[in-house]
This record gives C-alpha cells, structure tokens and sequence, in this order.
C-alpha cells in the first residue's frame, strides 16, 4: 500500500437513526456503494412522503462509484435506488429478490439502462481492487446477503439485517462456515447490525409465527385478516400455508402487498398452492369462516388498506363483528400513535384484535445480544463499527463488543457523514462528507428544506392570516381585506377581525408619515403591527401574508 492510499468506510445514512442505510467503502479511486435505502418521515415532516440520504459526495465522485451492493430488498435498503439512480448510474448487484424488486420500481420511475446483476450465495466478484464476496444470512426477507470486501489493507465484513435463525422457514439458514472461514482469514473491520442490542437473549425464530397462525386459525369462526410487512414473504408464506390448512381461500389487498405477492411468486420465493388466491372484489362470494386477507397497515398508515378498511373507507373490505384481525409487526419507531389508533377503530367496528408480540404473532427480523456475542465470537474482527440503528443501539453493540475483549480503541461509534480511515495500526475519524436527508414531496425531490417544513409547522400550529390592501400613490384605496385559514372563524370573530383592520390602517398611516414606499417595508411594519395586536389578544401567532396591490 502506497502512503497515500487510505482505506476509507463513509457512511452515508442508517447511523443514528432507522432507515435510509447507505455505507460507501472508498480505496484510492475506487468507490463501491453498499444499500441505497430511504426512510418512512417522522410526524414533523408535514406532508412529507419519502426521506433519503443526502448523495451529494457520490455525485461529486460519480467517476469513482464503481457499484452499488445490496444486502436485501426491504425498502430501508433498495427504496431510494430510483432516486439515486437519476444522478449516478453504476451497476447494481443484489440478490434475484432484491433485484425483483428493483425491477418494479425502476419501471415506475421509468428508468431504463440500469444494469442489474443477480448474485448468488458465495458468489465473488471483482471490482478495481476489491474482491467482494456474497455469503447468506436470515433476516425477515428472504434472499440476504452479508458482504464481505477483500480491500488490499484487509477484510470489512458488512453482516447487512440479520438473525441467527435456525429453523428459518425456506430451510436457508445463515453461512456460518463462511463467517468462520473470514474470521480465520482475519477480518480487519466489522461493521454489524445494531437494531436488537437493548435486547437480552435470542430472537425467535420465524418459524414461531407460523405455529401461532395454527393455532388461532384453528379457532376463528370468522374472517381472518392478516397484516405485515408487505416485504415479509416468509409471513405471508404461512398465512397462506395455514389457510390452505384450514380449508380457506387467500385475498391480496394493498397495492404494494399485490405487488410483492406477485413478483415473489414469479422468481419462486412464494409457494401458491393452485386456486387458493382469489380477486378481493370476490371476498364477499364467500362465507366468511373460508376467507383469510393478507393485507397492508401494520404500521397504521392513513392510506393503507387495513387504516382504510377500520374507517369503513375500503371499497371492497369492510371490517365485521366476528372477524379477526391478526397485526403480525410491530410498529416502527414514531409509528405508535398511528398503529394505537387503527387497533382501536377495529375494535369499534367490532373485529377481535391481536397485536401483542408476547402472544407470538410477530418475530423480529434482527440478532439479539447473545446473537451478536455470537457473531462477534465467530468472526473475530480487530476492529468494529456498529451500524443500522439509533445512537443508543450502536452504544449497546459497542459495549457488547468490548465485554468480549475488543479494545475500546478499536471501536468506532460513528455518525452520519464521518470519514473513517483504517489500516492495520488503527481505525480513526479523519474528517466529515455532506450526509443529510433530501426530502420527497410528491414529485419533487429535495425541493422542500428547512425553511418550508417551519412555514409547514408554522400553518398547523397557528393558521395564516391574509391581509389585502389597495394602494394608489401611497393611498389606500381598496381594504385593507382580511382572510383567516386555520387562526380563527371569521363570523365569529368580527370584532377581533375590525380591530385587526385598524391596525393593519394605522401601519400604513405610519409608512405614509415615514415616507416609506418600498413594498417589503411596508408588509414588515404591517406583520410587526398585526402580529403584535393577535398575540396580546391571542396569545396565538399565524402567519401573516400581506399582498399589496398598486392602481
């Protein structure tokens, strides 16, 4: 190795936070991009639909970026490809699932000449002067991937989302005696998934879920109503299994649950037995003791089909007394509320609910403590970086790693944007690239900043106060008009409205005095004004918008 060449892991989202994983491993001038995933927006990001990393050092590089790897498809970790993808274009290398999926969203972006490559577990390739190697592991997907990176100071090793799942419910069980073998090699850093480290023990096997769904379906006398991650195959394989058990027929509903049902029945990772699916407008052709609905809303989302389906909203679904509806996930951080709130309305219309992990409807995807004392134990890295989760969870994984004897100095609990350099000697943070989030709203993208969402927040906590006013050579001829949206009802608040007016008048007479004609002048004294005199009678403050128009 030259002395200026530098090993360099930067990631770029996914620390610190859940979602939007994004690592780029740089050596001399070759880049390789691991994920491109986005994030669900937190209950401040008003109106809000997507949020992604923030790419502008891969853009700046673009010549350098030699692959984007992906670990697996769930959208926190392929969701901002189409995004990504308009202003780099590498190859891209994934499993054939992750691919699938891909696939789908590239068409509804209608993007073209992406080149896609189809790994296989063990399968190796060589890009500049990695050798990058694709070994499995389980997660709540089928088809992942960890990474292992031969790079010319050592071995990183990438775990991507994973649990050690011994009875996984496809019989594809993590390598093992892969992650032995790089451990035996030396692998110089690890970087692990830190999602579960709060938690003690060992995360059930997914496998679990499906004796639960036998059990319960062997009870209901009614509908049946399954949601989960539309992503988990292996939970929708079960349902699916335990119907044809019990002798019922399978409804899809929620279009990205159509959609992955479809594409994972095409590439074989769903078993379908034959006539078991039906359309959802035929539901109703049916007694209800032979129906199970796999469906979308597990996290409460306010246009899913199960939050539309509690609303009585759903054109073809309507929720009744005797059905039951089995909410197999747990909500997501900041999800809470929203999936509280549709457990409720379900029970007002008169569904049973199950929604408790503990009656074991619902397995995580990720390693608990004990797990990743095990996986630290099988590879042996020198040293370690703990990613995919929050500030606290990579705290926990650090703790853990050092409780098995790796020296504080040879982990690096890093956030968004470092630059971390490694070599055999040690592993630092040598400096800081741009790593924020780009906002999604509609069809713009990274349109929406700062300042928009306050003027969001501003509008919801307040309203907005319109004031119109006429002007003719510094005189008012016309107004001043005023519009309340969202601050007061306006026939109910005459009198407050009249007084408003009055000071918006005695503010213009002010400018007049002044001599002050400037139009930005003139608005400046009329907020100062008006907002003063609401907030005293208020105690509120809207924003204020005046328009001056000039005869």
């Amino acid at each position: 190795m030259s002395n200026q060449a530098k090993l360099q892991i930067i990631p770029l989202g996914g620390l610190g936070e859940i979602g939007k994983n994004m690592t780029v491993i740089k050596y001399e001038d070759t880049i390789v991009v691991i994920d491109s995933g986005l994030a669900f927006p937190e209950d401040e990001l008003l109106g809000i639909d997507l949020v992604i990393p923030d790419i502008s050092f891969l853009v700046e590089n673009q010549d350098k970026v030699k692959a984007i790897l992906l670990t697996h498809g769930h959208e926190d970790h392929v969701g901002a490809l189409p995004y990504v993808l308009r202003e780099i274009n590498p190859p891209i290398y994934g499993s054939k699932l992750a691919l699938g999926i891909v696939e789908g969203k590239l068409k509804e972006h209608n993007l073209k000449n992406v080149e896609l490559n189809i790994m296989r577990p063990r399968d190796m390739i060589k890009i500049g002067p990695f050798e990058i190697e694709f070994f499995r592991v389980c997660h709540s997907i089928p088809d992942c991937f960890g990474i292992a990176i031969h790079t010319p100071v050592g071995i990183i090793l990438h775990t991507g989302d994973i649990k050690l799942d011994q009875t996984p419910v496809d019989g594809q069980k993590v390598d093992f005696r892969k992650m032995a073998e790089l451990g035996e090699k030396g692998v110089l850093v690890m970087l692990g998934d830190s999602t579960n480290a709060e938690r003690p023990g060992f995360t059930k096997s997914e496998s679990v879920v499906g004796k639960t769904f036998d059990e319960l379906f062997g009870k209901c006398e009614g509908r049946i109503i399954v949601t989960t991650f539309a992503s988990n195959v292996h939970r929708v394989q079960q349902a699916i299994n335990t119907a044809e058990k019990y002798g019922r027929k399978v409804a899809v509903v929620g279009r990205s649950m159509v959609n992955n049902v479809k594409i994972s029945g095409q590439l074989g990772y769903l078993n379908i037995p034959e006539d078991i699916l039906i359309e959802m407008e035929d539901i109703n052709k049916y007694p209800p003791e032979k129906i199970v609905i796999a469906t979308t809303g597990s996290q409460g989302e306010p246009m899913s089909a199960l939050t539309r389906m509690a609303t009585a909203d759903h054109r073809w679904v309507g929720i009744k007394p005797g059905d039951t509806v089995i909410i197999s996930a747990t909500p997501i951080p900041g999800n809470e509320k929203l999936v509280s709130k549709t457990i409720d309305l379900l029970f007002k219309q008169g569904a049973n609910v199950i929604y408790d992990r503990e009656v074991g409807v619902h397995v995580s995807g990720h390693a608990s403590q004990d797990e990743l004392r095990l996986l630290l134990n099988i590879i042996k890295p020198k040293y370690f970086i703990p990613v995919h989760g929050e500030y606290r969870h990579q705290v926990k994984h650090a703790q853990l790693a050092e409780s098995l004897g790796i020296p504080r100095e040879h982990i690096c609990v890093a956030e968004n944007g470092n630059i971390i350099e490694i070599s055999e000697k040690k592993i630092h943070v040598a400096g800081k690239v741009a790593a924020g989030r780009v906002l999604i709203d509609g069809l713009g993208v990274g349109d929406v900043g700062n300042i928009v969402i306050r003027d969001r927040r501003q509008l919801s906590q307040d309203g907005i106060i319109i004031v119109v006013v006429t002007l003719s050579n510094g005189l008012v001829v016309s107004g001043p008009d005023i519009v309340s949206r969202g601050f007061v009802y306006v026939r109910e608040s005459e009198q407050l409205i009249e007084n408003a007016k009055a000071k918006v008048n005695e503010a213009l007479e002010h400018c007049s005095k002044k001599h002050i004609t400037e139009w930005a002048s003139i608005k400046s004294q009329i907020r100062d004004k008006l907002g003063k005199h609401l907030y005293e009678k208020t105690g509120r403050r809207p924003m204020i918008m005046p328009i001056i128009m000039e005869i």
